[in-house]
């Protein structure tokens, strides 16, 4: 855990993913591209947490174990 989302390090992705389809350019040659691999919400913006097993909602120290309960269990 980390005290803020500052401090989580954001890989950057090739920008011919957002450029390029099947090796066709589709960007012109030698846009600057930032292609980040994720984002950070801030945690006041969740208001749940879409799984395989269900939504979780909080209070997500007692949703997320059961979550991860029944994901264990290969149940929803």
């Amino acid at each position: 855990a980390v005290p803020s989302g500052a401090e989580i390090p954001i890989e950057e992705r090739s920008p011919e993913e957002v450029t390029t389809i099947a090796g066709q350019p589709i960007a012109p040659a030698g846009v600057r591209v930032r292609n980040p691999a994720f984002d950070i919400t801030p945690h006041r913006l969740v208001t749940a947490i879409i799984t395989e097993v269900g939504v979780v909602a909080p209070p997500y120290s007692e949703t997320l174990p059961a979550a991860v309960a029944r994901a264990r269990q290969g149940g929803s």
